[in-house]
This record gives structure tokens, C-alpha cells and sequence, in this order.
């Protein structure tokens, strides 16, 4: 009786293991918010929820947060832009695509704070500036942190590859206070 209810107990914990990895290897992974690249939207230090299931291009909409590796070493954390296909322009810090006017409105804070000083928050600039394409290249992606004065992104490291995407932002956990989902 006590063999039976002992491999009854590893048993479940084997299989709660399973499943834990599964879900944290291929589904949902907890990552640390590194650095101000993403601030006001998300602050260093923060604790986020990536979705890691199925991303592929149709999966990956203009505005997304997305993780993706860019050194070996170092993952990052950007706003989605520019989708394949799209122009990527700024001027008087507004961004068209495609010639069409977008709002940012996860941007108005920090807008309004430069505005007040007469400076823009986002510098004028075509895509053709920083990468030398007219379009976002197929499978590619233009991404932008929104810190746009201290963000390391396409306008540094150019467009990137579809394949290096390890996830969509979807949640802030912590600190608790923070908890919101992420559009």
C-alpha cells in the first residue's frame, strides 16, 4: 500500500514538472524588463508575460511588444512599426506608413513633456535613412522602443528577421501595483 500511494506521488510531481517546462519552454515565459528603452510603457525591472505560442508573421500585428533575440547574448524588448511591405516615416513627430497618419497614444505623455519645451520626441526620419530600403523587407519587421530618445532599435540596428522573435508582450505581473495587459 505505501509503494502504491509513494509512485501515485512521484507520479504527479513528474508530471507536474512536464507540464511546467512545457508551458515555460513553449507557451509562456516570465521575463525581466531590462533597461528604460520601453519607459513609460514599461519601466526597468518589471516583470512582463511573454506569449511564446505559434508566432508567426500573420501573428505579429503593427503596435505588438515583442522579445526578440538580438545578439547571442541579449534579447531586447521593442515596439512592432513597421510591418513587411510598410514606408516608415516621421515628421513633426507624427508617423505615417505608407504616407497614412497613425496616432501613438502610448507616446502622449512623453510627447507632451517635449512639446512644452519646443523639442520632438521622436527625430524626423524616412526608413531609407537608417536601413537603406524603401519598405520593410519580407518576413522583416521595424521595431522601436518607446523611449524614443534612449532606445536602441531599428534606427540603430536595422530591420529584424521574423525568426528572432521569441514572443508578444501580453501582461505586466509585477510589481502588483502595475499588473495591466498589454495592447
Amino acid at each position: 500500500m505505501k509503494n502504491k500511494e509513494f509512485f501515485s506521488w512521484i507520479k504527479a510531481i513528474v508530471i507536474a514538472v512536464v507540464l511546467a517546462f512545457t508551458i515555460r519552454t513553449y507557451i509562456f515565459t516570465p521575463i525581466v524588463v531590462d533597461g528604460e528603452s520601453m519607459m513609460p510603457t514599461l519601466k526597468n525591472h518589471e516583470r512582463i508575460i511573454l506569449n511564446k505560442f505559434g508566432i508567426k508573421i500573420n501573428d505579429i500585428h503593427r503596435f505588438d511588444i515583442v522579445v526578440f533575440h538580438a545578439t547571442k547574448e541579449k534579447d531586447y524588448i521593442k515596439r512592432v512599426i513597421g510591418l513587411p511591405g510598410d514606408h516608415i516615416e516621421y515628421r513633426n513627430d507624427t508617423l505615417y506608413i505608407n504616407g497614412e497618419k497613425y496616432e501613438e497614444s502610448y507616446l502622449n505623455k512623453s510627447k507632451s513633456e517635449y512639446e512644452k519645451m519646443n523639442q520632438l520626441y521622436t527625430f524626423d526620419f524616412k526608413l531609407e535613412d537608417y536601413t537603406g530600403e524603401e519598405i520593410v523587407p519580407a518576413n522583416e519587421l521595424f521595431v522601436m522602443g518607446d523611449n524614443r530618445r534612449n532606445s536602441l532599435d531599428s534606427r540603430e540596428i536595422g530591420t529584424i528577421s521574423i525568426d528572432e522573435i521569441k514572443g508578444k508582450a501580453n501582461l505586466v505581473f509585477w510589481p502588483i501595483k502595475d499588473i495591466e495587459i498589454l495592447r
